[in-house]
């Protein structure tokens, strides 16, 4: 029997689960990241391979071990070595004795054909056309709703009067969106899930900083591997605004590149003029963009080993100059310890709110350097 599953990525699952479930399939959730997840995939996965690959290696051993035999992941495109990911993950498996079927999306925008082979390939019930574009239709809104949820906990939460209560809440409407399934019902879940959110108590004269996160999509999107770091930047007193969510990546990869006045690739270009692979181009230019939105910091998030993001982070330090904002860079492997990071964003937060202050009084300010 097949039984399929997928790499954990947020609260995303939820969306894949029901889409999944809608095309007949049987679902093998991933379980969320833990250090078991991490250890088998450093046992299996090449040493010098990038933080994903071995998270996502581990995720495949543990859904394997409860029955998965067909796994769903994304491709991609540019000089990155996350599209030979699945290949990767396949022959080791394989070589490890379990012959598991990889199905694999490539950006359907470049690669409609695929997309579509793939959903067939997904589809036992035999869906009509019309039905499977209603599913899709409901996953994505389902998927919208999952979103945004978590942008309002990160308005919230550094507001919060109660410390502690905007993630309480967080993990309550989750289940609500969770068990929502009829678009209608999303659509209710969604709408109360936001009431309760932001009707937390809140104290409106708090200094509040705003930063901007900036990197690589996975250790963006999974929590467990930037060691929650939203929340922690949340409970110090910043709003986070994240500059990937799985909404706008799916949308710019599926029908259209999102065009809101200056594109993220028109900010890089003075900088960076040509795509190096993975998001290293996009940390480029979506710090340029927080910096005119007059954001107090930029937080950068990669994974060890990661060129895009090496290559990003050399020229962040001319774009934190030029502009006078501060930049934190964050590479993440299985070494890194949530202490640690903890006490570099305590330093970061205080620099940013003494800086802060001090525009306020009026001081010249020495431009900030990247850190």
């Amino acid at each position: 029997m097949r039984k399929v599953t997928f790499p954990h990525m947020g609260e995303s699952y939820r969306t894949f689960k029901m889409l999944l479930n809608d095309l007949g399939n049987e679902v093998v959730l991933p379980p969320r990241p833990s250090r078991k997840t991490l250890n088998l995939g450093v046992q299996y996965a090449p040493e010098f391979a990038c933080f994903p690959l071995k998270i996502l290696m581990g995720t495949y051993l543990e859904t394997i071990e409860k029955g998965a035999n067909v796994l769903v992941t994304s491709g991609g495109v540019g000089p990155c070595r996350a599209g030979l990911y699945a290949e990767l993950h396949k022959r080791i498996l394989h070589d490890m004795g379990h012959p598991v079927e990889m199905i694999v999306f490539e950006p359907p925008r470049l690669y409609p054909l695929n997309f579509i082979r793939n959903v067939y390939k997904l589809n036992p019930k035999r869906l009509s056309i019309k039905s499977i574009i209603e599913c899709i239709k409901r996953a994505w809104r389902k998927l919208q709703a999952l979103d945004n949820a978590e942008k309002a906990t990160h308005v919230v939460r550094p507001r919060e009067l109660t410390p502690g209560t905007t993630t309480k809440t967080y993990k309550k409407v989750l289940e609500w969106i969770d068990a929502a399934y009829t678009m209608d019902e999303i659509i209710e879940a969604e709408k109360a899930a936001l009431e309760e959110i932001y009707k937390i108590p809140q104290d409106p004269e708090r200094l509040v900083l705003k930063v901007g996160i900036v990197g690589e999509i996975y250790v963006l999107l999974e929590p467990a591997s930037n060691l929650e770091i939203e929340e922690t930047l949340g409970n110090l007193g910043v709003e986070v605004e994240r500059s990937m969510f799985l909404t706008g990546w799916t949308r710019d990869n599926t029908w259209k590149e999102t065009v809101e006045g200056m594109t993220v690739k028109d900010a890089a270009m003075p900088y960076l003029p040509e795509l190096i692979g993975g998001h290293g181009r996009d940390s480029i230019g979506n710090t340029v963009l927080y910096a005119k939105r007059n954001f107090d910091g930029v937080i950068q998030l990669a994974p060890f080993t990661c060129i895009p993001e090496i290559v990003a982070k050399t020229i962040l330090t001319s774009v934190s100059r030029d502009y006078n904002i501060p930049v934190l860079t964050f590479f993440l492997d299985e070494q890194t310890g949530k202490a640690g990071m903890t006490t570099r964003l305590e330093a970061f937060v205080d620099l940013m709110k003494r800086k802060k202050l001090l525009r306020k009084t009026g001081k010249i300010l020495r431009p900030a350097s990247a850190l």
